[in-house]
């Protein structure tokens, strides 16, 4: 199996871990926006990052280079699920805005 494949993948980092990662760096991350802004720049990073594999194994595919044509179909995955993922999580932080404009003080 290419582990090659699987090495451009970041993990998702729990909630709780980025928070005490936050407490640590309070001074930078007020800077840079927080936990939320930390958690969708991760994301987006990974979307460019499968993204970019996926090109690549389509060109050597294209190209006769690939050995292996079902790498070229798990990057397409692996880049359809980073986009996907994305996009849930925009949707999550959008309806939990919307939650928090309805609320009466």
């Amino acid at each position: 199996m290419n582990t090659e494949l699987f090495s451009n993948i970041q993990p998702i980092q729990r909630a709780a871990a980025l928070g005490s990662m936050q407490k640590a760096d309070a001074g930078a991350s007020s800077e840079t926006g927080g936990i939320f802004a930390d958690i969708f720049q991760t994301a987006i990073d990974n979307v460019k990052t499968t993204d970019a594999d996926m090109n690549e194994a389509q060109y050597l595919l294209a190209t006769g280079q690939l050995d292996n044509p079902a790498e070229a179909t798990i990057a397409a995955t692996k880049a359809t699920a980073a986009v996907e993922l994305l996009v849930q999580l925009r949707n999550k932080a959008l309806d939990a805005y919307s939650e928090l404009t309805r609320i009466s003080l």
